[in-house]
């Protein structure tokens, strides 16, 4: 395994991050933990949850992944060997099962006391907030439209303030972000800048992959030049760069079979760049999956990329994509198919 360091900490995580999203729906708990064990001692120590988990996003099975995650860490007395990520969900229109309070004090407060009852440890690692609370760019969205009813107030201070507390009562370690835009990542930085002991975002989990490369348009500059790192989630695209729903395949219990509503991978003009992006992984020996996971783990901006598997084949493919170069010809093949067919699916 190669090993990063989370941007201004002395905290070593794997290259490789384990994500849970499916523990709860498409995995069980038993499969949850087969999946730890193996990670854990294929030298994986860097576990991605939140309390939305798992997904697609429910009343009824909101958290059972962070409840998997610490009967596990309880039955193997082994917390000290992993550094753990989890997130608030804070969009009221996504999360209203949860609570419609966003990211305020006490929104954050009943949070991270609710992961860490679930999850069996007195301490979070990493801490991130999994939307932003305004009216901004989501998945597929591809320009900023402005909303001038959306009467949300710059509450940045106010949650930096509450993240600085939590930290100081040892509950949670640092602070991230995830999903979110170029300006909401200035603002938390800025204001962490000009307000002394306020703590600084970290790092930021947004989608990143062969077909959605939108976080080089903005974001990578920010990441480079003020040292927050990307945790790249959806790094095959639901599974889509797998190749197993090439020529109109739908296996049976794959993700986007079993949950069409998650069609953002698998338009005409995605599909066509899957195709060649298939092409050229196999004059080069490889299989899809690794080529395109080994092309984000290359990517200077990215600390840790968050993989996902329902079954124990993939994720040992998955993690054996760190053992994967890509060479100057394969990436300079990556380059052309993207010039061609920019980014897809945003």
């Amino acid at each position: 395994m190669i090993y990063t360091k989370l941007p201004h900490t002395d905290i070593e995580v794997s290259k490789i991050c384990l994500g849970t999203m499916t523990w709860g729906i498409q995995n069980t708990e038993e499969e949850g933990h087969e999946q730890m064990n193996y990670a854990l001692d294929k030298g994986i120590n860097f576990f991605d949850t939140a309390e939305l988990y798992p997904i697609p996003a429910n009343k009824d099975k909101h958290s059972v992944t962070e409840t998997i995650i610490g009967n596990w860490f309880q039955k193997n007395k082994n917390r000290d060997r992993v550094i753990l990520g989890s997130k608030i969900a804070g969009r009221a229109d996504m999360t209203k099962f949860i609570r419609t309070t966003g990211f305020s004090k006490e929104a954050l407060i009943s949070a991270v006391e609710g992961s860490l009852s679930r999850l069996q440890t007195d301490y979070i690692d990493l801490y991130q907030l999994h939307w932003p609370e305004r009216k901004t760019n989501y998945f597929g969205q591809r320009g900023y439209v402005h909303d001038a009813t959306d009467f949300w107030e710059d509450n940045f201070h106010q949650i930096l303030e509450t993240l600085r507390d939590l930290v100081r009562e040892g509950k949670i370690r640092q602070v991230g972000i995830s999903n979110e835009t170029p300006w909401g990542t200035m603002r938390y930085l800025e204001e962490s800048k000009v307000h002394a002991g306020l703590p600084r975002m970290i790092t930021i989990q947004n989608s990143y992959n062969l077909l959605n490369r939108e976080f080089e348009t903005g974001l990578a500059e920010v990441a480079h030049r003020e040292n927050i790192g990307l945790l790249a989630y959806s790094p095959l695209g639901f599974g889509v760069l797998s190749g197993k729903y090439l020529g109109g395949r739908m296996p049976d219990n794959a993700r986007i079979t079993l949950f069409p509503q998650y069609s953002r991978y698998i338009g005409k003009v995605a599909a066509e760049a899957t195709q060649k992006y298939y092409e050229l992984a196999q004059a080069n020996d490889l299989s899809l999956a690794q080529m395109s996971l080994a092309f984000v783990n290359q990517q200077s901006f990215v600390t840790s990329n968050i993989i996902g598997a329902t079954s124990m084949r993939q994720l040992e493919e998955n993690i054996g994509s760190i053992d994967v170069v890509l060479t100057n010809e394969i990436l300079d093949g990556i380059k052309k198919i993207h010039n061609e067919i920019p980014n897809p699916a945003p």
